[in-house]
Parts: C-alpha cells; structure tokens; sequence
C-alpha cells in the first residue's frame, strides 16, 4: 500500500508496509500511483495518462527510479505482517508480560475539569485514597506478572495523585527496595493538576521520576474556562509558575505540559504556541473525548479547522526550530528509521494485558479510562486476573481486526488507536472513531513533512533507503 499527499512544497510518498518514505518530484509523484499494478507502464501509456506534461526522457527516469525501488522492496512492498498476528496473538493470551501500571493513587481531585473522564476523580464510583498496602501489593503483582522483563513503568495517577503524596513517596522507596532483589528498573511517572505542587513534591519528583505530567490547557481564558477550581475560580495562576520551575529544573527534558483542546478552542494551535512562548519545550495538546451531546464537544463540521490547525502548527515548528527557538510536540513525534517492533506496531498501547490499571483498592482494569466500568473489571491484586475473557479480547485486538485499519496508511503508526475511544465512540474496542482516526491520520502526515524539512533533502532520501518495520 503506498500513500501519497503534498504537504509545505513537499511531495510525499509513503510505502506503508515497508515503511519507507520518499521525497519525489512532480513526475515520479504522478506515475507512481500509476505503476503499483502497472510495472511494465511504457513511456507513451505514461505519456498519456499524465495528460502529456512530460517530456519523454523526464517520464523514462522516472520510470527507472520507481522500478529500482520497487525492486529494492521500498515502494509497492507486500504486506507480510498478517500471518504473522495470529502467532503474535496467541504468544500475547498464553503468556502475558505486563510492563506498566497506572496507579489510582487518589480517586479525588482538587479541580472540577468540565471534561474529565473521571468524574471529578470518582471513576463512576466513590471517592478514595490508595493505601500504602494496596499500593505494595500492585508493585508486587507488576514484579511477577512481568517476565524476564527488566524496566517497568508505573504512573501516579488521580484524580489528583498529590493529594496522597505521602504513599507516592512510600511506594517509590518501597518499588526501589525490591529493584535489586528481582533485577528489576522502576521508571515512575507523575500525572499531577499542579495545584498542590511545591518545592517538597518537586525536589522528591526530580529526584524519583522518570517523567512528569503537567496539566495545563493553554491560554489562561481557555484553560480557566474547562479546569476551574472546586470553588470555580481559574487554575491558570495558580499552576503556571510551578509548572515553569519544574520545566526549568528538569533542564527542558523528561517532562510535558499536557492539555485538551476542546469546541472552545479550535484554534489550539495558539495554545500550543503560547505554552511554548512562555518558555515550554515538551507539550502535548490532545483532542476532547467526551459525550458528543456537550457543548465542548468536537464535531464532524469541525475537522476542516482542526485538520487546518495541524498544518498552521507544523509549519510554525519548523520556523522555530530553523530560528533556533526549540519546540517539540508530541503528536509530531515520529521515528522513521526504526521505532518500535512489528508487534507493538500491530497491537498498540498493550491495555488489558502490558499495560493495566489499579484503583485504590486494588481492582484492576484494561487502562485508566476503562477504570470503573465494571463491564471491564478484569480482577484484583490479591487474587489476579479473574475475567480472562477481558484479558483475551484486548489481546486478540490489533489493527487486522479492526476494518477500518486495514487499509489506512497510518496503521503501523497508530497501531489501531485507543481502545477506550474506540470503545466509547462505537461501543466496541475493535471499533472506529472516525474524528479521532482523521486528525490521527493528520498528525502523521505533518510529522513526516516536518522530518523532511528539518533535515537536508538528499540527506532524509539517504536515510531512508531500506526503511523497514523490523520483527522483534
């Protein structure tokens, strides 16, 4: 499968399965199309299906070049990755490895975000705290249910996870204790709101966390307008110069500001823009997933201007970053000469089975935004799983069981997409949220220009001579 758009004077030619990208000109990119089915094209057939707009010598180079990378297994290659989920599938439902854990440490918040998926840190449920015991036991089950696996990922997750900190700080001295015991590296993560940040949590999460989690929507109208307080006053203020000693500390790194963009700022890329201004390098601003009936909610006559708004951001990212004003937004994020493995390029995030959640009282679900659904309650700490029926169908799910997927260039990229939004948008996990998949779709494209741009022409087409998606 091969896909083709022109994007900031680019054109972009991207062979899905072999993962090969191509910067071609106005001949190769007319004839290429022409010739996935057509290898034995002859230059008067070229000729006339490109309506005579090239010249006869321009037409057989091209030719030339298209065969040659046809040969060399970069454009038009075969999918071969199909016979292969099935075992990929089975080894997954046989022998689970998990390698991350979202830790529910507080189910209550101390912001009353109009778009949290939590319910105000609820969780369809009751508000709670994790005890240190519940806490020790998930750490547990993560050290046995993890293989042969050496790093492990954990995230300190809420609701508000601060407002129980002194747990936080007794798991992290508790999960570093057993590392040496069961050969085994924590990378923990902190998910916090920032209102109860301070120089105590900052100098202890500097020290113990692999990454921090800054929430923050952007402008201070827009970002007050969705994550007031519980009195309803703005939050902006209060978090700002927090966030900005934490960024500054961390030395610009293993940090983002993440926020949610939302009806009432389509034009997110300001919001981008200005976090980056007031002096944020790592952002992340994600798209609203909510019940379509709000008034936030994102709409399918709204994707024109989203889709816009990526286009305005990535040619404002590579301005900045030729003008030596760092920037890097995670959307754009894209490794073309290696990034994961086939598998996880089939399977995506791991939820229900790499990946699990644990609510304070030790439940255990698929990921955090399945957490409190009790149709996807999976099991305990203490006891395992129970529901393996769960655990089977978020194994089985890759991007060959999801139609949508299978003829979407951008399938080894996103590996079929959240589950959860799949879910909630369809009611299925193998199901399609077709916004979400757009702007997807979207981000991917302006990630491979923008590679292009920042790197020399001939220099990217070097690089990527026998691009593959390599099986692991």
């Amino acid at each position: 499968m091969i896909h083709q758009y022109k994007s900031n004077g680019f054109n972009i030619v991207l062979d899905v399965e072999s993962g090969a990208v191509h910067l071609v000109d106005e001949v190769a990119y007319d004839l290429i199309p022409l010739m996935e089915d057509r290898p034995d094209l002859s230059i008067s057939e070229a000729a006339s299906l490109t309506g005579n707009r090239y010249g006869e010598e321009e037409l057989k180079e091209a030719i030339s070049e298209i065969e040659g990378l046809r040969k060399e297994g970069t454009l038009y290659a075969k999918d071969i990755y199909e016979p292969y989920v099935d075992k990929f599938t089975e080894s997954k439902a046989k022998e689970p490895v998990v390698k991350a854990m979202c830790l529910h440490i507080a189910h209550d918040c101390n912001l009353r975000c109009r778009y949290c998926f939590a319910e105000e840190g609820e969780y369809h449920g009751r508000r709670a705290l994790m005890s240190f015991e519940v806490g020790a036991k998930a750490l547990d089950y993560l050290i046995e249910h993890s293989g042969n696996r050496r790093n492990l990922e954990v995230d300190f997750f809420g609701g508000e996870p601060t407002m129980n900190f002194d747990v936080v700080k007794k798991l992290v001295e508790y999960g570093r204790s057993k590392e040496k015991e069961f050969d085994k590296n924590f990378r923990f993560t902190l998910t916090t709101n920032g209102v109860l940040l301070n120089d105590e949590i900052l100098d202890f999460a500097n020290k113990e966390m692999g990454n921090l989690v800054l929430s923050i929507d952007g402008r201070k109208e827009v970002n007050d307008r969705m994550r007031p307080t519980a009195t309803g006053s703005g939050s902006y203020d209060i978090i700002l110069p927090k966030f900005l000693k934490a960024a500054k500390l961390r030395d610009q790194k293993n940090y983002y500001v993440r926020g949610t963009y939302t009806r009432y700022n389509r034009d997110f890329a300001a919001d981008v823009l200005h976090l980056n201004d007031l002096g944020f390098e790592q952002i992340s601003v994600e798209p609203v997933v909510c019940d379509p009936k709000e008034d936030y909610a994102l709409r399918e006559e709204d994707l024109d201007t989203l889709l816009e708004q990526y286009d305005i951001l990535a040619e404002e990212v590579i301005r900045r970053r030729k003008s030596g004003k760092y920037i890097n937004f995670f959307h754009f994020m894209i490794d073309l000469k290696g990034g994961p493995c086939i598998a996880k390029r089939l399977s995506g995030c791991g939820s229900g089975g790499e990946y699990i959640s644990v609510t304070p009282w030790g439940d255990i679900y698929p990921c955090h935004q399945f957490t409190g659904e009790e149709e996807f309650l999976m099991g305990n700490v203490f006891e395992g799983i129970k529901n393996e029926k769960i655990a089977a169908l978020f194994a089985s799910s890759n991007v060959y069981t999801k139609e949508e997927c299978r003829d979407c260039f951008a399938k080894f990229y996103c590996s079929g997409g959240c589950a959860a939004n799949s879910y909630h948008a369809t009611g299925d996990i193998n199901g399609n949220y077709a916004l979400g998949c757009a702007l997807q779709r979207k981000r991917i494209e302006c990630a491979i220009m923008i590679k292009a741009a920042l790197s020399d022409e001939q220099d990217f087409l070097d690089k990527q001579e026998n691009v593959s998606i390599a099986a692991d």
